[in-house]
């Protein structure tokens, strides 16, 4: 993947739709070895939200009762593409991260308890942002909407959204629901998903490591911008 070129392309076609189909073909090319997930031909995912809330107690000392996370570094999973959480426990599966307490928890869970679980917390209310915006969410703002050619960062916006609530392509096609919505989510757990892919320690999916060349390039303040201004709540 080449950031740079893409960006450009992207602010010369002039179009969030042009930005959107531009990075899902880059994310072909990101299909390595290490990408063991290929979600760039998912299917919508059915599952039984009232079964999955039965099964849901041991999520809920981190995420919370309502799938809203009590403590910053976890995330937030009301609301979330329940395509995207169900790929999300097969990754924690596959990978089995020692330093992860989500591969305990995802071990013994079968095919069926993860499309519930997945399908329940995709059903509750998002999360309602309370944070005040300053100056660091204004620059991320900046960054996520028009990225940096400069420094080779692409637009966030392109796979996830204008205002971070998804891309408008996830309706109608599901292959984009693997793009999690990130508008509200906790601004601590952004920063340490966008360090672990600038790391290029998370890389189980295409996902993933079409996230590690998107944030190769993001230096500290950049993540803590792109992170504040998602936690915010404003558009």
């Amino acid at each position: 993947m080449r950031p740079v070129t893409g960006a450009g392309v992207c602010r010369r076609a002039g179009s969030v739709l042009a930005i959107c189909l531009l990075l899902f073909s880059c994310q072909v090319a990101t299909a390595t070895s290490g990408c063991t997930l290929d979600l760039r031909r998912i299917r919508p995912l059915h599952g039984d939200a009232v079964a999955g809330k039965a099964k849901a107690t041991a999520c809920m000392g981190c995420h919370g009762a309502a799938g809203v996370a009590p403590v910053p570094a976890f995330p937030n999973l009301a609301g979330q593409h329940a395509e995207y959480l169900y790929w999300q426990l097969v990754a924690f599966r596959r990978e089995a991260r020692a330093d992860s307490p989500m591969t305990a928890l995802a071990a013994p869970l079968d095919d069926a308890a993860m499309r519930d679980l997945a399908a329940y917390f995709a059903s509750l209310p998002a999360a309602v942002p309370d944070a005040v915006q300053d100056a660091s969410s204004v620059r991320g703002a900046r960054v996520y909407h028009g990225g940096d050619a400069g420094r080779g960062i692409p637009p966030c916006q392109g796979c996830h959204g204008v205002d971070g609530r998804g891309s408008p392509l996830a309706e109608a096609d599901a292959r984009w629901r693997a793009y999690p919505v990130l508008r509200g989510q906790h601004a601590d757990y952004i920063v340490q998903r966008l360090a672990g892919f600038h790391a290029r320690t998370r890389g189980a999916s295409t996902s993933a490591c079409l996230m590690q060349g998107v944030a190769r390039n993001l230096d500290d303040n950049a993540m803590r911008d792109i992170a504040a201004w998602l936690q915010a709540g404003r558009p």
